[in-house]
């Protein structure tokens, strides 16, 4: 799809839970119905831990640990680009500069694992089985809950299949105006 936007506004939706819940497993079967719906998707995801995308052994690896701050690796297939936070700063990222690091050109939709205290609309991953709570009574910018267990979820919020990818993308693209991206079930 990727109209172009005068006004390069995105939509840009979270999906928060718990680890464990399956974020990561929802997304990985998500994308591919989205994709097939025409929609260039862009994903950020935020990391707890230490991370590396390159490996000891690798030129980019031994960069990078030699002192480069930033380094971008291209070929004709991909690019990456990784930058160090100063040492010893242990400060979380922020979402609206890692938003401003997209290409907007190439994004009709950005979706957003983790980060599940940012303002954003966000949908719940929810698994009554990991015995945690649910989020949406707390956050007001959760529009829907993805879950096995649609009976625990409070009156007057959507609940989604969370093993359907189709009516799950279906939400997203009724929820952002975005083209049909129809109901059939894909899980």
């Amino acid at each position: 799809m990727n109209t172009q936007r005068s006004d390069h506004s995105i939509p840009l939706l979270g999906f928060a839970a718990w680890s464990g819940a399956g974020k990561t497993s929802l997304l990985t079967r998500l994308l591919p119905v989205l994709r097939r719906g025409g929609l260039e998707v862009a994903l950020i995801k935020h990391a707890h831990h230490n991370f590396d995308i390159d490996h000891p052994g690798k030129d980019s690896y031994a960069l990078r640990q030699a002192g480069a701050g930033q380094v971008l690796v291209a070929s004709s297939r991909r690019f990456a680009l990784m930058v160090e936070n100063p040492q010893g700063a242990e400060v979380e990222p922020v979402l609206s500069q890692l938003i401003a690091r997209i290409d907007t050109d190439r994004a009709d939709l950005i979706l957003v694992e983790g980060f599940k205290r940012e303002p954003i609309p966000k949908i719940e991953v929810h698994r009554p089985a990991l015995g945690k709570p649910l989020l949406c009574k707390d956050d007001p910018n959760i529009i829907a809950v993805a879950t096995d267990r649609p009976e625990v979820v409070p009156a007057g919020i959507r609940t989604l299949p969370l093993d359907d990818t189709g009516v799950i993308a279906a939400f997203i693209g009724e929820h952002f105006n975005l083209p049909d991206l129809g109901t059939e079930s894909r899980a």
